[in-house]
């Protein structure tokens, strides 16, 4: 027992480590301790409001305000990945060449077109809230009672930015502790705002479901402080540099040849989950949209730790392939496989178990949980090919080739989940139940094209 609360220390402690030299199995898990911890906390982030938020007096309007929101708020998720994803690609592959100083640089440079990209989507996002839930599928009045939550959300995007990409900094240089803290510490600062703000605590008012908003902001701003802290002033192996913020075109060429697919790559991915939600939302109605925004957010709290599982894969690739060592790299993602799968395979079961029991958790009403319940069950049947093709797509991403994942969601998303959902909801009358079953036969079909484009290997030939 002792062996193992050591290892989990050393794991969480953010020392360096050279996880080029060290066991493929030691690698994997040294970095999925923190990374699965890190991504377990912003599920909770999200389960937090959704708690809350969920009974508040006008809770139908209220969880679809956030569920629509939040299925907006992917499209910038989705940059903000996107970049991190240039940025462990050339921070991991720049620290496997011993050169911590040039990782420094394309961090900065990441940060710097990142930021100028983001702001002037947040500002639309402030400008157009109430048209924005609206165009989602929202009644008139419900985007009326959710425009300042949607305003407080997309505004603040610019803090969302810098949460996920320094985060991804730090993930490729193989310090996953730091950014698992800095999910940790705004996470905490949000679940003890969230009943403060909402429901409001001696000379503070109750602010309902703008409070939720606000709760969250200021919890990932406190998390974002804590990050340039290390990122800017403390000793670690990632250290920028004011000097480093001048444009330095050749890189930022380079940041914006990985990050464009890379960007894509998850609007693509996102811009069909804003369908499937306006779908859901049209033909089954508000307690069905409600519903299936409830599912979803339990979902991602078990998807997420999985998610963070398989970065593990991209920053051992990308490390791996700087130090050459191109089998040891293909090692790593297998073994990450391995532990999602297992992983992935529980999770299943505690839905298809305690499916009942999660959903009255967050809400009472028997419609919006009897379409929760159902979302959960028939998507829980694709997560073990989930496990398994979120994996791969890291190991592209880390390797530098964001193309390949990019045409794997154009084909599974666009060409195969959007025209089912359409079809089997529509045209067939099965309303929501027919978007539910998209989702897991999609995510099937893009895990096995997915797997067989990594076996082929051209990913080893890629230059960052």
């Amino acid at each position: 027992m002792t062996k193992y609360i050591d290892f989990i220390k050393k794991a969480l402690s953010g020392d360096d480590v050279d996880y080029t030299k060290t066991s493929i199995r030691t690698a994997v898990l040294l970095l999925a301790i923190p990374m699965m911890l890190e991504m377990a906390m912003e599920s909770v982030f999200a389960l937090v409001d959704l708690y809350f938020v969920g009974h508040l007096k006008e809770s139908g309007y209220a969880i679809q305000t956030v569920g629509l929101t939040e299925s907006v708020l992917s499209v910038m998720y989705s940059i903000a990945i996107g970049m991190s994803m240039a940025a462990t690609a050339l921070v991991a592959r720049r620290i496997g060449e011993k050169n911590p100083e040039q990782a420094s640089r394309s961090a900065a440079q990441v940060l710097l077109v990142s930021f100028a990209v983001t702001f002037i989507l947040s500002l639309f996002g402030v400008i157009y809230a109430e048209e924005i839930l609206i165009l989602m599928g929202s009644k008139p009045e419900a985007a009326f009672y959710g425009k300042d939550f949607t305003r407080i959300m997309m505004g603040s995007s610019v803090i969302i930015m810098l949460l996920f990409l320094i985060n991804g900094i730090f993930r490729g240089a193989g310090n996953a502790a730091i950014a698992m803290k800095s999910l940790w510490i705004a996470n905490i600062a949000n679940i003890i705002l969230c009943p403060v703000l909402i429901k409001g605590f001696g000379p503070i008012p109750a602010m309902g479901l703008t409070g939720a908003a606000l709760a969250t902001t200021i919890g990932r701003s406190i998390g974002v402080i804590y990050q340039l802290y290390h990122l800017l002033i403390a000793d670690t192996q990632i250290r920028i540099q004011t000097k480093y913020f001048k444009p330095d075109f050749d890189l930022i060429k380079s940041v914006i040849k990985i990050a464009t697919p890379g960007i894509f790559q998850f609007v693509i991915a996102s811009c069909s989950w804003i369908f499937l939600a306006q779908l859901v939302a049209t033909t089954g109605g508000e307690n069905a949209s409600a519903g299936y925004q409830t599912a979803l957010r339990l979902m991602m709290f078990f998807m997420l730790p999985a998610w963070g599982l398989s970065n593990a894969a991209s920053t051992l690739v990308g490390q791996n392939m700087g130090a050459n060592e191109m089998l040891r790299a293909e090692q790593s993602v297998m073994k990450t496989v391995k532990y999602n799968v297992i992983f992935m395979l529980t999770v299943s079961l505690i839905f298809f178990l305690l499916g009942d029991f999660l959903v009255g958790f967050f809400t009472q009403e028997i419609e919006i949980k009897n379409f929760a319940k159902n979302a959960l069950h028939i998507m829980s049947v694709g997560f073990i090919f989930y496990g398994i093709g979120m994996v791969m797509i890291n190991a592209f991403n880390g390797a530098g080739d964001t193309w390949t994942p990019t045409w794997v969601n154009v084909f599974g998303f666009w060409l195969f989940q959007i025209p089912l959902a359409y079809f089997l909801s529509k045209h067939f009358g099965m309303g929501p139940k027919g978007v539910f079953i998209s989702i897991p036969a999609a995510e099937t079909l893009i895990t096995i094209v997915a797997f067989i484009l990594f076996k082929r290997g051209k990913w080893k030939t890629v230059k960052v």
